[in-house]
């Protein structure tokens, strides 16, 4: 008999935004604890980024909130993110950091950024769930509402 998923614990919902591609980025999560009602968000910026660093970012700031292992449902609107996590990062532990491009092996892309994300999901059973950007998801809607909202008051700030 096949076992049942667990329940998820919390719901982080996250998105990265940048305007340029490098350039200003925000990114936003929403961490929901479903039996409780709780809700955290945050949301930062970097002057000059790519969208990927800041949904990447977005994942890592809200894993850090998490005190103990859990069940976590990530649900973004990030295939990078997702197929990262699942698929990608495994292969490129196995090869040294390093992954396939035209038929060699170069270092990964916010390495950094993907080893905090490894180190800190470790702890925790993290699934993830897709979303479609600008769909009309409410809680996408809201962190891409926040992470843009940082990046544009960074720009406002000098930064």
């Amino acid at each position: 008999m096949a076992k049942e998923r667990d329940e998820a614990e919390v719901m982080l919902f996250t998105d990265g935004a940048c305007s340029g591609n490098p350039g200003p980025g925000g990114w936003a999560y929403i961490l929901r604890h479903p039996g409780s009602g709780r809700e955290t968000k945050d949301s930062g910026a970097a002057p000059v980024t790519t969208n990927n660093r800041m949904e990447l970012t977005a994942v890592v700031e809200g894993l850090r909130l998490l005190k103990r292992p859990t069940v976590v449902e990530l649900v973004t609107d990030s295939k990078y993110v997702g197929t990262g996590l699942s698929e990608w990062l495994p292969r490129w532990k196995q090869q040294g950091w390093m992954r396939k491009e035209k038929g060699r092996l170069v270092p990964v892309k916010n390495e950094d950024l993907w080893r905090e994300l490894d180190r800190l999901a470790a702890a925790h059973t993290v699934r993830f769930s897709y979303v479609a950007g600008h769909s009309g998801h409410p809680e996408n809607e809201e962190c891409d509402r926040l992470a843009v909202e940082a990046y544009r008051e960074l720009q406002r700030n000098g930064g």
